[in-house]
């Protein structure tokens, strides 16, 4: 990542009430970006994006993707040269209560961005986060790689399986020129970090049982996913975005994987089990007695192609992230309301993520 490609440059992000957004929208504006933001009310009470006050210092737009109009005026509006889209309907969970709207969010939503951006000039660069779920799970658990088939047994991976389809299909149909914006998709591993508060996500489980010193109840002890720290990823997406703004962007608009290494794909309750000895007091952990609905057993995620053909790698491991993510809950735990400190730790975890080499 260069940060003096981002000094300056104007950039249009949906989804920064969110988990992810919110940690995106206060690293570019450490790195000077000129940020409008576009997204729903924050999803969770508490949440990230009021915790560290990330609308002091962008433009601040609360609407919906679903509505075509309010998106493109908004986008406009920003005179953004790059795009990057994080709203969405992020939960498995989420996905099974409310499938239709899923779809509508996170496929209808998708296209009314990049309907919007074929009206816009301004745009060079797109960056569109789908999810690692958006792949045909392997049989016998296997590296998904880029070009392995997508799909999706529940919703939310069904959805997003179908986000990545349409946005092929926009970029071939309508970002074919020279001079249209390149488009990319990126799918990541499962991210943690500090500041995720949503239901039925391991880390924000874990957390809220440990601080309230009751056990926590797994449901799937024994599924592995690709774990990772949430600036990993979007490390990724920026570098990504680098490309796709540079002479050769059309090479790069494709759909790209950011994974951990081999040795993060991880147990639930392995992750659990570290989490419990970082935590340290009476953590414990038990395994719930039925589970509520039904995920891929085994999700591994191949990230070679991002390694060689972009040169991004991970940076910390997963006890790495672990500790990272559990120090800044602990402080915000510690230090409830005061907003100043904790986006003051969250822009020193980024200043301690990009020094690691």
């Amino acid at each position: 990542m260069n940060p003096n490609f981002w000094k300056g440059r104007k950039v249009f992000l949906t989804g920064h009430t969110g988990f992810k957004g919110a940690w995106l929208a206060l690293w570019l504006q450490k790195v000077g970006a000129g940020v409008t933001a576009y997204s729903l009310a924050p999803p969770t009470q508490p949440n990230l994006f009021e915790a560290t006050q990330v609308a002091q210092d962008i433009i601040s737009i609360h609407g919906d993707i679903r509505d075509y109009d309010a998106l493109r005026a908004a986008l406009q509006d920003s005179g953004a040269s790059i795009v990057f889209h994080l709203a969405a309907q992020a939960t498995v969970a989420d996905g099974y209560r409310f499938a239709r709207d899923t779809f509508a969010t996170n496929v209808t939503g998708t296209l009314n961005l990049l309907d919007a951006i074929r009206e816009c000039p301004a745009v060079e660069a797109t960056v569109v986060v789908t999810s690692d779920k958006c792949y045909v799970p392997s049989a016998i658990g296997k590296p998904l790689r880029e070009g392995d088939p997508l799909g999706g047994k529940d919703p939310y991976s069904a959805s997003k399986s179908c986000a990545e389809i349409a946005t092929a299909s926009w970029r071939e149909s309508f970002f074919n020129a020279n001079d249209s914006p390149h488009i990319a998709t990126a799918r990541a591993g499962n991210v943690i970090g500090g500041g995720d508060w949503a239901a039925h996500r391991l880390l924000p489980d874990i957390v809220r049982a440990f601080q309230a010193e009751k056990p926590l109840s797994l449901r799937m002890p024994d599924a592995i996913r690709p774990w990772q720290h949430v600036l990993e990823a979007l490390a990724g997406y920026l570098l990504l975005a680098e490309q796709l703004s540079g002479k050769d962007g059309a090479r790069h608009a494709q759909a790209w994987n950011f994974g951990p290494a081999e040795s993060d794909h991880l147990t639930v309750g392995e992750v659990a089990k570290r989490c419990a000895g970082i935590w340290g007091g009476n953590a414990r952990v038990e395994i719930a007695e039925a589970n509520f609905q039904k995920e891929t057993e085994t999700l591994r995620l191949e990230a070679t192609h991002a390694r060689t053909a972009l040169g991004w790698k991970p940076r910390w491991n997963a006890d790495q992230a672990l500790h990272q993510t559990l120090d800044w809950y602990r402080a915000w735990y510690a230090n409830p309301g005061d907003c100043a400190y904790i986006c003051a730790l969250t822009l020193a975890q980024i200043d301690d993520y990009t020094a690691t080499p």
